[in-house]
């Protein structure tokens, strides 16, 4: 498998995960808006990472002030609709 191939079929995972990383209840859903505003965020900060999503994860939370403005509201948004949910479902 190429590398080309690797990161194609690694990113969308990366970017869910990502789009997670501060979540109380960390998830697989994500939305299209976070692939979209995320995966250049991803590669650039993160690209040496691939494929081990984890360390993508850990890697975007801590790069978290690097991001871009359009990344950072969709991972906060997300964020707290899952931190809401988490509180419904206690």
């Amino acid at each position: 498998m190429t590398l080309y191939r690797t990161i194609k079929l690694t990113l969308p995972f990366a970017i869910a995960f990502a789009a997670t990383a501060l979540s109380i209840t960390p998830g697989l859903a994500f939305s299209s808006e976070a692939q979209q505003m995320c995966t250049g965020d991803a590669m650039r900060l993160c690209g040496h990472e691939v494929p081990n999503i984890p360390r993508i994860t850990a890697c975007m939370a801590r790069n978290r002030a690097h991001v871009s403005p359009g990344c950072r509201a969709v991972m906060e948004r997300e964020g707290a609709a899952r931190r809401r949910a988490a509180t419904v479902d206690e």
